[in-house]
């Protein structure tokens, strides 16, 4: 439940089983348990898939439909191309919602092989496979309000949906019983609190990053890309509407005050430090200290956050690190900090 990233949400979530009506739901991930576990499992005593997870939580509340809509990546199930995605149209005309989980497994993403005569292992681009792009068009475009799951492992360009679906919630590979912790997150028994641990890039962006041989950082990486990604690196929305009000700093600590207007959360109070003057520093501000926080609706906190040391140095040409230049602007606030709009009061130059 903590590490799941709700990365959109324009009101849709958390649904209220009493009310929400027939849930459809959608997707090669939807019931699949390989999804669930990722690269590098034992055997569990259960596995809840989403679907599973979902059907649990509505069980005497509403009807819940459901549809594979498509193979993993393969362009049929059975012998005829694309006859289920006729079906989950179908499915999803009949229902109030739609969850459609979408995504990978160990059989796309993970180490180099061979499985069913396709080569997997590194991506060869952030694209979900075609038959699932074609599924998420034609459930999509048909207006009814949709959360779309993602479970894989790593960046996936999901523009579509981030125009176009109500909200997106990123499970990743969740466990042997993850559809349960996706449930309760659906359903509002917790609010998602996860952030992003990378940076979501745009497929269109690979063409601008140097080639998998170049080890340059130059454009890639929270650290140095200069582009606008899909989602930053930290990112993350909750049920709540929490906000940094307040800052004081040294260089070895910061204390934070944080606020939640909305729902009661977790949220995620980051500090990120940019050193205003070494040629070595990186291009954006790096991630410093972070703490997990518990906000009741309509509560304030104060915390103290310490602050890694290593932030004030830089590495130099040849690989050694060294101190930075003695002028630091530290950046408190829920998310990578966009220095054009960050507030005031989660800033501080520090010397």
């Amino acid at each position: 439940r903590k590490s799941c990233v709700l990365l959109k949400n324009n009101g849709l979530l958390p649904l209220n089983p009493d009310t929400v009506g027939t849930v459809a739901v959608i997707g090669p991930n939807a019931n699949n348990r390989t999804a669930l576990i990722g690269n590098y499992y034992g055997t569990s005593s259960r596995y809840i898939t989403p679907l599973e997870g979902i059907q649990d939580a509505m069980e005497g509340h509403g009807r819940v439909l459901y549809s594979e809509g498509c193979h993993l990546f393969h362009d049929r199930i059975e012998w005829q191309p694309q006859a289920r995605i006729a079906e989950a149209v179908t499915v999803a005309k009949h229902s109030d919602v739609v969850v459609l989980v979408l995504g990978l497994d160990e059989t796309l993403e993970g180490e180099e092989g061979c499985i069913d005569g396709m080569e997997v292992g590194d991506k060869k681009d952030l694209l979900l496979p075609e038959v699932q792009r074609t599924l998420m068009t034609k459930i999509l475009d048909l207006g009814k309000p949709t959360i779309v799951l993602l479970m894989a492992g790593s960046a996936m360009d999901l523009s579509e949906a981030q125009e176009k679906a109500d909200a997106i919630l990123l499970t990743w590979y969740p466990g042997a019983r993850g559809g349960t912790a996706v449930a309760d997150l659906l359903f509002g028994k917790a609010s998602p609190s996860g952030k992003l641990p990378l940076t979501f890039y745009r497929n269109e962006a690979l063409a601008e990053m140097p080639d998998f041989t170049d080890y340059s950082m130059s454009n890639r990486t929270y650290r140095y890309y200069t582009g606008t990604p899909l989602y930053p690196f930290g990112y993350g929305l909750t049920y709540g509407d929490t906000a940094v009000t307040g800052l004081t700093a040294a260089k070895d600590t910061a204390m934070v005050t944080v606020e939640n207007r909305g729902a009661a959360t977790e949220d995620v109070v980051q500090l990120y430090l940019k050193d205003n003057g070494s040629e070595f520093a990186p291009t954006n501000p790096i991630l410093c200290g972070f703490l997990r926080v518990s906000l009741a609706q309509g509560e304030t906190k104060t915390v103290e956050i310490p602050i890694d040391p290593k932030a004030f140095t830089v590495v130099n040409n040849e690989g050694q690190r060294i101190g930075g230049s003695g002028s630091w602007t530290l950046y408190a606030g829920l998310g990578q900090p966009d220095q054009r709009t960050q507030e005031l009061t989660g800033k501080k130059v520090l010397s």
